[in-house]
C-alpha cells in the first residue's frame, strides 16, 4: 500500500484528488487540510512514500501571507520531509503566475526554488506544476475561478458581468489534472517542450466565449435543446454548471400535450442528434397513420404491449410487429413507410422515440396516411 500525503487535502485540487485516489485500491490518502495543527505534519510524512503539496494561499487579506502560506509553510514542509532521513518524491502545484512579477507570482516562484533545491540535496524527484486556470466541480465562485463565479451565477438564476469580452484564457479540466499527477505519482509524467511536468490537454478561450456557452446551459431546460457535448470544453463546462444547481432545483418538468389519448413531451433535441421525446398511450388507441419522406425514426416500448404496423406507399401488404415492455426491442422506421403503434394491451403503453431530426413545424417532413 502507497501512503500519500496530500496538504490542502481540503481545497478545489485537494478534494478531487483524494476522492480518485480513494476510489483505487493500492493508495492510502494522509490528508493534511489547514484545520490540522502543523505539528502533525511530522506524524503523518514519517509514513509518506510521496507528497502532494497543494496548500497554499492565493487570496490573502494582506500581501505578507503570501509569503507565509506560499514561502514559509513549503519551508516547514521540505525541513520535515529532509527530517525523515530518507528520498521521499514531493509533487507541488504552482501556477503560471510564477513568471510574473507580483506577490503572489513571487512567493509561488520562491517555493518551486525551495522544492528543487530539496530535491537537489536529498535525491528525491520532485514536479513542479505550473497551472493555469483550472476548472471543475467544487471550485469555488467568487474567489479565484471565473469559470466557477459564471457556472455558479447562472445555475442560480443570476446575472453574469463580463469586463473584457476578449480577454484570452487558458484552462485546465481538475480530471486532467488529477490525471496528470497520478501519472506522476506512478513515476510517468508528461513534460513539456522545456521539460517541466505539465498537464498535457488545456482549452484556450475568450472570456466572451467562456460567459456565452455558459450562459445558454439554463436555457436548454426549456428548449430541451442537448449542450454541444460533442466539443470536450462545453461537455466539461456544462457539467461543471449542473454541478452548482441548487438541491432544490435537481429536477424540472417537460412541457407536455394532452389529449384523451394519453400524453407526448419532448425530451431532448439537437441539430446532430435528432430529437427525443416520450408518450402515454391509453389502451386501444392508435399514434402515428403517417410516413415521412426522409426523416426515420426509432420506437422503444418500455411498458405495455404494442403492435405497429407499416404499409410501403406502393404497396398493400401491412407488415405487424408485436412489440413488449417486457422484451425490450427497438423498431427502425424507415422513409416511404406509412406507419402506426396501438395500445394492444389492457395498461397505459409508454414509448420512447427518437426522431433523426428536430420536428419543424415548417418543414415538417410528415404526412398523413392510414396503414
Amino acid at each position: 500500500m502507497i501512503k500519500v500525503v496530500i496538504t490542502g487535502a481540503g481545497g478545489f485540487i485537494g478534494r478531487n484528488l483524494v476522492t480518485t485516489l480513494n476510489t483505487m485500491s493500492n493508495y492510502e490518502v494522509l490528508p493534511f487540510t489547514r484545520e490540522d495543527s502543523r505539528d502533525s505534519l511530522m506524524a503523518i510524512l514519517a509514513k509518506a512514500d510521496f507528497v502532494f503539496h497543494l496548500a497554499g494561499v492565493n487570496r490573502p487579506k494582506e500581501p505578507v501571507e503570501f509569503h507565509e502560506g506560499n514561502v514559509d509553510f513549503s519551508n516547514l514542509l521540505i525541513d520535515n520531509l529532509k527530517a525523515q532521513g530518507r528520498p521521499i518524491p514531493l509533487l507541488i502545484t504552482s501556477s503560471t503566475q510564477a513568471a510574473l512579477n507580483n506577490p503572489y507570482g513571487s512567493s509561488k516562484r520562491r517555493a518551486e526554488d525551495l522544492v528543487r533545491a530539496y530535491g537537489e540535496a536529498t535525491g528525491s524527484p520532485t514536479f513542479i506544476y505550473r497551472l493555469p486556470n483550472v476548472f471543475g466541480k467544487w471550485s469555488r465562485p467568487n474567489y479565484n475561478s471565473v469559470v466557477a463565479t459564471f457556472c455558479d451565477h447562472m445555475a442560480r438564476g443570476l446575472s453574469i458581468e463580463v469586463h473584457d469580452p476578449s480577454r484570452e484564457m487558458i484552462l485546465a479540466h481538475i480530471d486532467d489534472v488529477v490525471a496528470e499527477f497520478i501519472s506522476a505519482l506512478r513515476g510517468k509524467p508528461n513534460r513539456g517542450p522545456d521539460g517541466e511536468p505539465t498537464v498535457g490537454k488545456t482549452f484556450t478561450i475568450t472570456l466572451g466565449e467562456l460567459a456565452t456557452r455558459i450562459q445558454k446551459f439554463p436555457q436548454t431546460r426549456n428548449s430541451c435543446e442537448l449542450p454541444e457535448v460533442g466539443d470536450e470544453l462545453t461537455r466539461r463546462l456544462y457539467s461543471m454548471y449542473l454541478s452548482y444547481l441548487p438541491e432544490d432545483r435537481f429536477g424540472y418538468e417537460l412541457q407536455t400535450k394532452r389529449d384523451p389519448r394519453g400524453w407526448l413531451a419532448e425530451v431532448l433535441r439537437s441539430q446532430d442528434m435528432g430529437q427525443i421525446f416520450v408518450s402515454v398511450t391509453r389502451p386501444g388507441i392508435s399514434r402515428g397513420n403517417h410516413w415521412h419522406h426522409t426523416k426515420t425514426e426509432k420506437f422503444l416500448v418500455v411498458s405495455g404491449q404494442a403492435l405497429v404496423q407499416f404499409r410501403s406507399l406502393w404497396g398493400t401488404e401491412i407488415l405487424d410487429y408485436a412489440v413488449t415492455g417486457d422484451s425490450p426491442r427497438v423498431l427502425d422506421i424507415p422513409p416511404g413507410y406509412t406507419h402506426s403503434i396501438t395500445n394492444t394491451g389492457e395498461t397505459d403503453l409508454v414509448t420512447l422515440f427518437w426522431a433523426s431530426e428536430p420536428f419543424d413545424p415548417l418543414t415538417p417532413d410528415t404526412y398523413a396516411l392510414p396503414v
